[in-house]
């Protein structure tokens, strides 16, 4: 049989108790709230949504015509008519016959003339698009330079130069015939410094094939050297083939 759970029973659950009610606290009401209330209908404007209650009927003459509301100018003393009547009138123009009066005739020959001399206008040069323009003197275009006494001449410090060069190569032409009349130096004739041409630039061929066919990898140290070995008589070769080239009078030592 299944057992029937009762509750706890006691004695003191017989007495009836008295039933707890839970009081809501008041709701918050903010003791600025009469004074916003009075701000409120002190600012509250009349009639704003429905209009004024009884508005001036337009009269049908006071209707809006035209140019009524442009700026009019303040109306003067004078009116129309009296603008046109001119008080005093001018003397008639004289005619082509009518003599001048003689006053006027000795004035005019009593008056000297002044002669006024005319600003001259300095040349000027515009060398922009906006108009930016400066001295015709100070822009460079005049060629005041030419007009100098010293134009064309050979400056002093060139002519000397020129002297020094000149002075030097006789010297060194004075040395060459000295050694070559000794018997120290030998000329290289034209055949000579060609065939020397020929077997440098041959030589440079043959280092240059050699060259070619190196391995690409030099992991070891003989290979570095032979490269570097390589490289430096072919410059050297480079060297003198210029210096043949550019020299067509060479002399060479006597053994």
């Amino acid at each position: 049989m299944s057992e029937v759970v009762h509750p706890q029973e006691s004695v003191y659950n017989l007495i009836p108790r008295e039933e707890v009610r839970c009081e809501k606290p008041p709701r918050y009401m903010s003791r600025f709230r009469p004074a916003v209330v009075l701000e409120e209908k002190l600012a509250k404007d009349a009639m704003r949504t429905m209009g004024p209650a009884k508005v001036e009927r337009p009269s049908p003459d006071k209707y809006l015509k035209k140019h009524s509301k442009e700026p009019k100018l303040p109306e003067t003393q004078c009116s129309k008519e009296e603008r046109h009547i001119c008080t005093v009138k001018k003397p008639a123009v004289p005619a082509r016959t009518d003599n001048q009066p003689m006053a006027v005739h000795t004035e005019r020959h009593l008056i000297k003339p002044t002669a006024v001399v005319p600003m001259k206008l300095q040349p000027t040069c515009v060398d922009t698009n906006k108009g930016h323009k400066q001295l015709l003197e100070n822009s460079g275009l005049v060629p005041k330079y030419i007009r100098k006494k010293d134009y064309g001449v050979v400056p002093e410090y060139l002519l000397q130069r020129s002297e020094e060069e000149r002075r030097a190569k006789e010297e060194y032409d004075n040395f060459v015939k000295e050694q070559k009349d000794q018997g120290a130096m030998k000329h290289l004739s034209d055949e000579e410094r060609q065939a020397v041409l020929e077997g440098l630039k041959k030589t440079w061929d043959e280092l240059h094939h050699e060259y070619q066919g190196l391995s690409l990898v030099t992991d070891t140290l003989s290979k570095k050297a032979h490269k570097e070995r390589l490289e430096t008589g072919m410059k050297q070769i480079e060297n003198d083939i210029k210096f043949f080239e550019r020299f067509q009078t060479i002399y060479i030592p006597n053994k």
